[in-house]
C-alpha cells in the first residue's frame, strides 16, 4: 500500500513541477509589465501589429525581395557572360568597339576594356547586401571565372570586372538592372500605416480610459469626504459603472442623513430630560447629595455628546482648502489652556491641505488633549509629503506598550494603564481615527523623542 502511495505521489509531485514553474514566470512577466489599463490596452494593440508587421516583413524580404533581386542579379549576369563570349569567338573585333556598342544600346551596360590590367584586391564585404551576395553567386555560378565587384563605391551604378586572356573587361550597370530597388516602398507603407493606426488607437484609447480614470478620482475623493462633480461617459459599460456609483453614493447619503436625523431627535429628547433635571436640580436646597447628583447630570450630557459626535462623524461638513498652520497655531492656544507646555508649532512652508476643517480640528484636539493629559510637555509638528501631509503630536507621558496600541481606538474600551479619555466616555481617539480615515488617512501611534508617545495624522494632500 505504501508503495502505491508513492507511486502515485511521484507523477503528482512531476506535474506541480511545471506548474510552478508557469507562476514563477507568470509572476515575473506581470513585474515587467506596465500596471495601468491605459498602458495594457495599448501593448493589446500594439504586440498584435508588431507580430503581424514582422512576419509580414520577414515574408517579403526572405521571399519577394530576395527573390526579385536574385533574378535581377542573374539576367545582368547572363548579359555579362554573353558579352565575354562574344568576345572571345569574334577576335576580329579588336578594338570592342562593336561590343561595346552593343552592350551600351541594347543591354543599358557600360563596357571598357583594360588590356593588360589585373583585378584589384578583394575590399571588405559589405555587412548586410543581398546585391553583392547575389551577383558573387550567379558569377560563380555562370562565368567561372576570377572577379571583382563593387555594389557600394557608387550609390546608383555596380561595377563588374572580369579577368580574361591578356586584361580584364570591366563592365558598369545602374543599380536598378540588378537590385529591386523599389522595394523599401513597401515597408514605408506598412510602417506608415502602422503609425497611423498606433495614432488612431491611441487617440481612442485616451478617450474611453479618461471617464474610467475620472469615476476613480470621484470615488477616491467621496471616499475622502469630497463632493466632486461627476457625469458619467464612455462607453455603455463605464456610463453604467458611473451610474451605479451615483445610486450607490446617494443611498449612502440618504442612509447617513436618516442616521444623523434619528440622533439629532434622540439628541433632542435626552437633552430636553437633561435640562429638567438641571432645573429640578437647582430648585433643590443645595447639599453634598444634590452636588454629585449636578455632577452625574452633567457627565452624562459629556457623554450624550460624545457618543452623538462619534456616531454622526461629523459628515455634514464640506471639505475645502484649509491654511495648516493657522489651524495648528490655533490648535497650539487650546492645549495651552489645558495647562500643558507647548513647544513652538514646526512646520516647513505654508502648506493649504483639502480638510473638512472643524473634524480635522477635533481629530487633532482629541489627540492633543490626550497627550496634555498625561504628560506635560506637548510638541506639535507638521510636514507636507509628496502625496500626503502628516501631523505628529508627542508628549512626555508614560507612553503606552506597543502591543496595547491599536487597542486604545477600540470605543468604550478602558485599559489599565491607558491613556484614553479618563474620565471621559471612551470615544476621543475612536472619534479622532474615524474621523482620519474618513479624511482618506489614518493614526498611528509610535515612540516619542520626548519619552512618551507620539500620534502621527497623516491625510491626502
Amino acid at each position: 500500500m505504501a508503495r502505491a502511495l508513492k507511486a502515485t505521489e511521484a507523477p503528482a509531485r512531476a506535474i506541480s513541477a511545471p506548474r510552478r514553474q508557469w507562476k514563477r514566470l507568470s509572476r515575473a512577466i506581470g513585474d515587467v509589465l506596465p500596471k495601468g489599463l491605459y498602458a495594457r490596452s495599448l501593448i493589446i494593440i500594439i504586440a498584435p501589429m508588431v507580430l503581424l508587421q514582422s512576419v509580414i516583413a520577414y515574408t517579403f524580404m526572405e521571399r519577394h525581395w530576395q527573390l526579385v533581386t536574385k533574378r535581377l542579379s542573374a539576367s545582368v549576369v547572363a548579359d555579362v557572360a554573353a558579352l565575354i563570349d562574344i568576345y572571345e569567338s569574334y577576335p576580329q573585333d579588336k578594338d570592342a568597339d562593336t561590343l561595346s556598342r552593343i552592350a551600351g544600346e541594347r543591354l543599358n551596360l557600360d563596357l571598357d576594356l583594360l588590356e593588360g590590367a589585373k583585378l584589384p584586391p578583394p575590399g571588405p564585404r559589405p555587412f548586410f547586401s543581398i546585391l553583392d551576395e547575389s551577383l558573387s553567386d550567379e558569377i560563380k555560378r555562370q562565368i567561372r571565372r576570377p572577379f571583382w565587384i563593387d555594389t557600394v563605391g557608387r550609390s546608383n551604378l555596380i561595377e563588374i570586372r572580369v579577368a580574361i586572356p591578356g586584361g580584364v573587361m570591366r563592365i558598369t550597370a545602374r543599380r536598378s538592372q540588378a537590385y529591386a530597388s523599389n522595394s523599401h516602398i513597401f515597408l514605408v507603407w506598412m510602417i506608415g500605416s502602422s503609425l497611423v493606426l498606433l495614432g488612431v488607437a491611441i487617440l481612442f484609447l485616451r478617450n474611453q480610459i479618461k471617464p474610467i480614470l475620472r469615476l476613480a478620482a470621484v470615488a477616491e475623493g467621496f471616499g475622502k469626504g469630497r463632493e466632486i462633480e461627476f457625469r458619467p461617459r464612455g462607453a455603455r459599460e463605464v456610463r453604467q459603472a458611473g451610474h451605479a456609483f451615483i445610486e450607490m453614493k446617494r443611498r449612502i447619503e440618504r442612509a447617513m442623513e436618516q442616521r444623523t436625523t434619528m440622533l439629532n431627535g434622540v439628541s433632542h429628547d435626552l437633552r430636553t430630560i437633561l435640562t429638567r433635571f438641571r432645573l429640578s436640580l437647582a430648585l433643590i436646597e443645595g447639599s453634598g447629595e444634590i452636588e454629585d447628583l449636578t455632577r452625574d447630570v452633567d457627565e452624562m450630557s459629556r457623554m450624550l455628546e460624545g457618543y452623538l459626535a462619534f456616531a454622526r462623524g461629523d459628515s455634514a461638513e464640506t471639505a475645502m482648502p484649509t491654511d495648516m498652520r493657522a489651524l495648528l497655531e490655533d490648535l497650539r492656544t487650546d492645549v495651552e489652556r489645558l495647562g500643558a507646555h507647548v513647544s513652538e508649532v514646526e512646520l516647513a512652508g505654508k502648506p493649504t491641505v483639502t480638510v473638512r476643517p472643524d473634524a480635522f480640528r477635533r481629530c487633532l484636539f482629541n489627540l492633543a488633549s490626550n497627550a496634555a493629559r498625561y504628560g506635560e510637555t506637548v510638541a506639535i509638528s507638521g510636514r507636507l509629503e509628496t502625496r500626503s501631509f502628516l501631523v505628529s503630536i508627542d508628549d512626555d507621558g508614560p507612553g503606552i506598550p506597543a502591543a496595547r496600541r491599536e487597542d486604545v481606538f477600540k470605543p468604550f474600551l478602558r485599559l489599565d494603564d491607558a491613556r484614553q479619555d479618563a474620565g471621559g466616555s471612551g470615544l476621543g481617539l475612536a472619534i479622532a481615527r474615524d474621523i482620519a480615515r474618513a479624511h482618506g488617512g489614518d493614526i498611528t501611534l509610535h515612540d516619542s523623542p520626548l519619552g512618551g508617545l507620539r500620534a502621527t495624522v497623516r491625510v491626502p494632500a
